[in-house]
């Protein structure tokens, strides 16, 4: 039975040298302020940032997420991680939260902002509530939370922010309304990352691709599809919570200093290569015809 002490035992190669990459202390001093920090990739960056000294604060909606993934990151870096209830489509929660952490920490140094939430649906099939749903948590809710961070600490001290979105270059059919929010959140990112550039902040953006986390568990279907996807990537295999993780900490890091305004795509090649959406062909298709000019003669 693996140590609950030890959430690396038994991972992949992969996972554990994601995690090991960064070097322990090279945040020290630091405060750090992770979004949907109770589950999934928010869980395994708050471990990544703690491990590399931070003082880390995870921030979720749900109550039942954030309190035991509070007690048990707390309990494996040995030093107290905060754990806060907050929906970030509530502003005055938004800004109770950065309070909070000013209060604690008296700074915010780095703020991930990886909550989210979305649900598979044909765009036809999106009500105004969903879609307004999806956008407020996925798009408003970034904005407020970097905004409420900025003015609050950021732009005065310096800081960098890191947005996690999803692979967007090329549509996500099926995710119409997150799509849209999460590339308005990369358009944010590239405008906030030349105007508060002099302040000495720097923001970039992770698009993830799949990726075997928690997350899968809130598509029903998606768990028994695992086989099947990953061959739809190049590297053959899922990735992992930590090597996301990973991205997010070395840009938050010393090492990532010189980057701003990116958008860096973590799917092992996925976003190369194949189709996630079937077109079907017409019942009828219609007949191929070459056109030509009236001077020309057919043949």
């Amino acid at each position: 039975m693996a140590d609950a002490r030890n959430p690396l035992e038994g991972r992949s190669p992969a996972a554990l040298a994601a995690a090991a990459v960064l070097a322990p202390g090279s945040l020290a001093g630091k405060v750090a302020l992770v979004t949907g920090g109770g589950t999934g990739i928010g869980a395994a960056t708050a471990r990544q940032l703690g491990r590399m000294g931070a003082e880390v604060v995870i921030a979720s909606r749900k109550v039942a997420n954030i309190e035991p993934a509070a007690r048990g990151l707390s309990e494996e870096l040995g030093r107290e991680v905060l754990g806060v209830v907050c929906d970030v489509r509530d502003r005055a929660a938004v800004d109770a939260l950065v309070a909070s952490v000013l209060a604690r920490f008296r700074r915010i140094d780095v703020l991930v902002n990886n909550g989210g939430g979305q649900f598979l649906t044909p765009s036809e099939a999106i009500t105004p509530r969903g879609w307004d749903a999806v956008v407020a948590t996925n798009l408003t809710g970034q904005w407020a939370l970097t905004q409420a961070v900025a003015n609050a600490w950021m732009l005065e001290h310096g800081g960098a922010i890191v947005n996690v979105t999803m692979l967007s270059h090329r549509g996500f059919p099926g995710m119409a309304h997150s799509v849209a929010a999460r590339a308005g959140v990369e358009a944010l990112t590239r405008t906030l990352a030349v105007e508060w550039a002099s302040r000495g902040v720097r923001l970039n953006c992770v698009a993830p691709g799949l990726i075997a986390s928690s997350g899968f568990r809130n598509y029903p279907a998606g768990a028994f599809m695992l086989e099947e996807l990953r061959s739809r990537v190049p590297l053959k295999r899922l990735g992992t919570a930590e090597e996301i993780a990973a991205t997010i900490a070395f840009l938050v890091s010393p090492a990532g200093a010189y980057f701003t305004g990116q958008v860096l795509t973590v799917d092992g090649g996925q976003s190369l290569w194949g189709d996630n959406w079937v077109v079907p062909d017409p019942a009828e298709p219609s007949p191929v015809a070459l056109p030509h000019e009236w001077w020309e003669e057919e043949g």
